[in-house]
């Protein structure tokens, strides 16, 4: 599977995005998904994991309460909500995609990665 994503952008503290990963081929509702982030000079990190069917999720802990995963396996896509962003936000958003049934938090877990969208939250 084939990933892109997309959404990312300049955006105040307190505001709202919404990525989208855009996956290719017939086989995207086999794959659990994931978002993991980079920020500059850090390495990057895990965010949000979905499993295939979208019924189970997890966070890491700077995200909880404040963003959202989810999938429509009917338009090939998974979304990252992010609410109260805030500067710590700001990173190269990638989605990636692994054969197991549920997200992780490991990036050694997924197989394929899209090429990353810069969120850039100002103070």
């Amino acid at each position: 599977v084939q990933l892109q994503a997309s959404g990312g952008g300049l955006v105040q503290s307190g505001g709202s995005l919404r990525l989208s990963c855009a996956a290719s081929g017939r086989t995207f509702s086999s794959y659990a998904m994931g978002w993991f982030r980079q920020a500059p000079g850090e390495e990057r990190e895990f965010v949000a994991g979905l499993s295939w069917n979208g019924d189970n999720t997890i966070y890491a802990d700077s995200v909880k309460g404040r963003f959202t995963i989810s999938r429509d396996n009917a338009k090939n896509t998974v979304y990252l909500q992010m609410n109260s962003l805030i500067p710590e936000d700001t990173a190269v958003y990638y989605c990636a995609a692994t054969r197991l049934v549920l997200g992780n938090w490991l990036m050694a877990k997924y197989d394929n990665w899209g090429q990353g969208t810069l969120v850039t939250v100002s103070s």
